[in-house]
């Protein structure tokens, strides 16, 4: 069987996909980065790969999230794409008509914009944390609620209390300040939800035209009470896809597979790729005034590839220009 592979490396989730040429999601790996992203891409292979049947060929390749690039060079990526497009693309694979994208991870939240299946706006929101995945799992463990359970508690309330949601620690403040007055818990969980979805749509969503079929996803999609704030706030159905915590990854698979239709051999290198011990360091360019920090990634004392400048320089192949001296 011919397989597709999705890589998708943030801050706090490393997600790993594997889907047929249907799109059909044939197995997935869902796990902590926790601030690893090499071991956590090496774990997320050997889970993977336990209970695959022996007949699968991986025919392609693609990463995405913070560290695609990173990624990409351990696995060998036939391609490499930004969230924004990788999000998108799996959205419209759920509901082709998709308009709006609502996505929530665990230290960051999105908004893309769709128009006829193009992408034709999008904002993010990456210097708050407030309303974002980590943000809920300090609250759950704080209140001593499974992060699982938190939806469902915020469905047991009638309405929620008002609550400062535009920073994170003015909503901690609020909340326990509702809770010596005497709140009942499920009230005050609401209530955040509904003050969490107010922040996402005064700043991330501030300006944005959001128009139906709107598809809500990230791992923050899993709660409940969210997904309804959001439905009272924008006054429609939302939709959440089965696999919403790993929609990036399915979109890096779904990308790899439209990369490699018209055939050619994939760059991947193997599940056995997860045995081999990388190290990554780090170089300031000071070839102009940008003095980009440059990224590089070693297996050996050979340099595999290089990231993170400005102009490009240092992202030649290593076909065009040797890079081991670097």
């Amino acid at each position: 069987m011919e397989v597709y592979l999705g890589v998708d490396v943030g801050s706090v989730s490393t997600n790993l996909v594997l889907i047929d040429k249907n799109n059909e999601v044939l197995a997935y790996v869902y796990r902590r980065t926790q601030g690893q992203p090499i071991l956590a891409v090496k774990k997320g292979l050997q889970e993977l790969q336990k209970d695959l049947p022996p007949n699968l060929e991986v025919k392609g390749v693609g990463t995405t999230g913070s560290a695609r690039y990173l990624s990409g060079v351990i696995v060998g990526a036939d391609i490499v794409k930004n969230e924004i497009t990788a999000h998108a693309v799996a959205a419209s694979t759920v509901v082709p008509e998709v308009k709006t994208v609502l996505e929530i991870g665990g230290q960051d939240s999105k908004i893309i914009l769709l128009r006829n299946g193009v992408v034709v706006d999008f904002a993010m929101n990456t210097v708050c944390a407030a309303g974002t995945g980590s943000f809920l799992d300090h609250q759950a463990a704080r209140l001593g609620i499974p992060i699982e359970d938190f939806g469902v508690h915020a469905l047991k309330a009638e309405s929620g209390v008002q609550i400062a949601g535009r920073c994170t620690v003015f909503a901690e403040s609020d909340m326990i300040h509702k809770q010596q007055m005497g709140y009942r818990i499920e009230e005050i969980i609401y209530g955040l939800c509904e003050s969490l979805v107010r922040n996402y749509l005064n700043n991330v969503g501030k300006g944005k035209e959001i128009l139906t079929p709107i598809v809500f996803q990230g791992g923050v999609a899993a709660n409940a009470g969210i997904k309804k704030a959001f439905e009272e706030a924008l006054e429609t159905p939302v939709n959440v896809p089965g696999h919403h915590s790993i929609m990036g990854a399915i979109g890096g698979a779904i990308l790899a597979r439209e990369r490699m239709a018209n055939g050619g051999e994939s760059k991947f290198k193997g599940f056995s790729t997860a045995d081999i011990n990388y190290e990554t360091s780090s170089f300031f360019c000071g070839s102009c005034a940008n003095n980009c920090e440059i990224v590089k990634i070693q297996v050996e004392g050979k340099t595999l590839a290089c990231w993170g400048g400005r102009c490009g320089k240092w992202e030649i192949d290593q076909v065009e220009r040797p890079l081991a001296s670097v």
